[in-house]
């Protein structure tokens, strides 16, 4: 348990410093919250999340795909168990609504919570975003996490958030 709240202390500090640093306002800071495990067909391991995410807008790319930037965050369920993750996030709009997929390798602990096989878990998500008002949006994301068969067992989790994000 000391080992747990010493890396999410660690991983909060760090996302809140290089929040901080930032010298353009070009940083989004996202909040989430919402159902981890969403489709466990037993209910023993299903249990709320919530976590929060970063994104800097200056490092968005525009290339023949579309426009891609980095992402990074994390999250803590309600059975003490925390997935930390580095990314690359695309963006597609129409209008204010914009539609962002993502692909994240990241370190899984189970803590009380599931099994996933190990400690390199991949996450693939897709969001959808509205632009509600200047540097503020309200989203939907659908995720899975899993290890792509790398580790001892690959149950997997899909996973649905609710997010906030505030652009500073």
């Amino acid at each position: 348990m000391m080992k747990f709240k010493f890396l999410v202390t660690l991983f909060l500090t760090l996302l809140f410093i290089n929040v901080l640093k930032a010298e353009e306002k070009n940083s989004a800071l996202s909040f989430f919250t919402g159902t981890f495990d969403v489709i466990d067909k037993e209910g023993d391991d299903q249990t709320t999340l919530f976590g929060m995410e970063h994104k800097n807008d200056s490092l968005f790319r525009d290339t023949f795909l579309g426009k891609f930037k980095p992402i990074s965050g994390g999250f803590v369920t309600g059975n003490n168990s925390i997935y930390l993750y580095t990314g690359v996030e695309a963006q597609y709009g129409l209008g204010p609504l914009k539609i962002l997929p993502s692909f994240s390798p990241g370190y899984y602990e189970k803590g009380n919570g599931k099994d996933l096989g190990g400690i390199l878990e991949f996450k693939s998500e897709i969001k959808l975003d509205f632009d509600f008002f200047a540097d503020t949006k309200l989203g939907y994301s659908y995720s899975h996490i899993s290890n792509n068969d790398w580790g001892d067992t690959n149950p997997g989790t899909d996973n649905q958030q609710i997010i906030f994000s505030k652009n500073f």
